[in-house]
């Protein structure tokens, strides 16, 4: 069974942070840590993405990122559909990338 691609969401966290001083570089790893195990993906340097199966799973991860805000900089997320997303065309130079597969919902009982 597909996930709906209109149902379907993709996160994108999108931050710039000062790291002018050792604190401030140490409170820029512990977001990007915490993004990274809350399995977000880097997609380019401060920008984070990562699938939700659903909006309402959206809504748990969207807390978590804003538990982890730091005090200073700029941390933006943004919410596009599955659909949306796929229509996102990626170049590497002049060289166009291939889509990016998206991945299927895994259900246990």
């Amino acid at each position: 069974m597909r996930i709906s691609e209109y149902r379907a969401v993709w996160l994108c966290v999108l931050f710039d942070l000062p790291v002018l001083t050792k604190k401030q570089r140490r409170i820029y790893t512990i977001f990007r840590r915490n993004l990274l195990k809350d399995g977000f993906t880097m997609l380019q340097y401060s920008v984070y993405i990562r699938h939700c199966a659903s909006l309402e799973n959206a809504t748990v991860h969207i807390g978590r990122v804003e538990d982890t805000v730091p005090e200073q900089g700029l941390v933006s997320i943004l919410t596009v559909t599955d659909k949306q997303y796929s229509s996102m065309k990626t170049f590497w130079g002049r060289e166009r990338q291939p889509d990016a597969v998206n991945p299927q919902q895994l259900e246990l009982f």
